[in-house]
């Protein structure tokens, strides 16, 4: 295939198990960006967590934060879009979750994923790794406040419940107007109506004149799994869900083992 765009997610996907993009990984999205291939990070990370490993990565140009509801450019702070959740739907949701489920705790990420808005109780809970940021940061607020305004992602968590029993419970509800995903972190993540990882690749790639069948995407969580369907050739970690490995065009090594790397320098060539 003719690769001009390779769209990767980070977290269990590019990332090794420490955070970190090893010197293999590196030197393939380097090799990449030298023949003219666009590098694009879609994440559900923020820009604050983007740029805790940007330089590691080289991450230069555009990114998809917040499972594909926000464009920015990582060089000089442009914005292509931002698809925000309404603030009456966040509200509706929150009340029909809490009238079956008790102690939920809900957070907010606004402004271009600048702002964080958490529940009181939520920090106490959070670590680091959640959110790429420090809880002692998150302050705590009325849950009034954190449902007053629209948000790019609302946060659903629970002390004791699973994510996934969470997901299960909120698809339960039979409400629309949303869109809800996992990935992999400990809470569950609900965007825009219609948005997903797949719905902002398309619109960036538009914006960058590129076929779809020109994108090369990796990912190993249930928010990557429209991304994968919709690239041109989609592809999954080997640790990934049957879900998530059923919407790929083929499954690679784990992150741990430098999957992305090996199957950007297969398709280009690179060794």
């Amino acid at each position: 295939m003719t690769v001009r765009l390779i769209a990767t997610d980070l977290d269990g996907t590019l990332l090794d198990s420490t955070s970190t993009v090893t010197r293999r990984t590196r030197a393939a999205l380097d090799g990449a960006r030298a023949r003219g291939v666009h590098v694009v990070p879609v994440t559900a990370r923020q820009p604050i967590g983007l740029r805790a490993i940007a330089a590691g990565a080289g991450f230069d140009g555009w990114a998809l934060c917040s499972n594909g509801a926000y464009a920015t450019h990582l060089a000089d702070g442009r914005m292509l879009f931002a698809e925000e959740l309404p603030a009456e739907t966040i509200r509706t949701l929150a009340d029909a979750l809490r009238a079956s489920i008790p102690g939920l705790l809900f957070a907010s990420v606004r402004e271009g994923g600048e702002t964080f808005v958490a529940q009181r109780g939520y920090a106490e809970i959070a670590d680091l790794s959640d959110h790429k940021r420090d809880p002692r940061t998150m302050g705590g607020v009325a849950l009034d406040q954190v449902l007053a305004a629209p948000s790019l992602k609302f946060v659903i968590r629970h002390p004791e419940l699973a994510p996934t029993d969470l997901f299960e419970s909120l698809r339960a509800l039979g409400l629309t107007g949303f869109e809800a995903t996992l990935s992999g972190a400990p809470f569950v993540e609900v965007m825009a109506e219609g948005v997903t990882k797949a719905t902002g690749l398309a619109r960036l790639c538009e914006h960058l004149a590129i076929a779809r069948d020109d994108v090369l995407a990796f990912g190993d969580a249930l928010n990557d799994v429209e991304m994968l369907r919709w690239a041109g050739h989609g592809v999954a970690m080997t640790d990934a869900d049957d879900v998530v490995q059923d919407a790929a065009d083929e499954t690679t090594a784990s992150n741990d083992d430098d999957g992305v790397a090996r199957v950007i320098e297969r398709v280009l060539s690179l060794r």
